[in-house]
């Protein structure tokens, strides 16, 4: 077997209905409807306090990374786990996970948010770090429960996140319009 293949049998192995529940009320929370709610929500609030930088960083980098990780679900065109495993019926491709990418997006770019607004040992910023990890961990989790990915899809799709939110975040910060 392959450490996928592990990770599915184990995953399938706990589950209990109760946590099926809680799991799939999570999934729901890391799709690209929330993650895009969520995020003009943020960007909304930031323009409200005068950090249109800020709020470009939040809505242009999770309203790209859509597109993004669909074209990367196209070009890599991998199935998903096979039922009756899979508890999700879905019909696009499986990597990289849409979920985990875009949570790790919306995270990262709220982590940098984070980062200029309390200072370095500021209580605040420590919890806002645990928050934002912990949602992205577990909606990829989540993921991998439900049988909608294979570990390497979340993993994937973790990674393709914090590299597009940081791409963002060099764009804005390094590049300057001509004058």
């Amino acid at each position: 077997m392959t450490p996928d293949a592990d990770v599915l049998e184990w995953a399938v192995s706990v589950r209990e209905p109760w946590l099926t529940s809680l799991m799939t009320g999570i999934t729901h929370t890391g799709g690209v409807g929330a993650t895009i709610v969520l995020a003009l929500i943020a960007a909304v609030l930031l323009m409200r306090a005068g950090r249109t930088g800020d709020a470009t960083l939040v809505g242009g980098a999770v309203l790209t990374g859509w597109p993004v990780m669909s074209l990367l679900k196209n070009l890599f065109g991998r199935t998903r786990p096979p039922e009756p495993e899979r508890l999700i019926v879905i019909q696009t491709e499986s990597f990289p996970s849409g979920h985990a990418m875009m949570t790790a997006i919306l995270a990262t770019v709220l982590a940098v948010v984070v980062v200029r607004t309390w200072p370095r040992g500021d209580r605040r910023r420590i919890a806002a770090f645990t928050v934002l990890a912990t949602y992205s961990l577990v909606v990829g989790l989540s993921r991998i429960y439900l049988a909608a990915h294979w570990t390497t899809d979340v993993v994937a799709g973790w990674i393709c996140g914090v590299a597009w939110a940081l791409l963002w975040v060099w764009f804005l910060t390094r590049v300057r319009p001509a004058r």
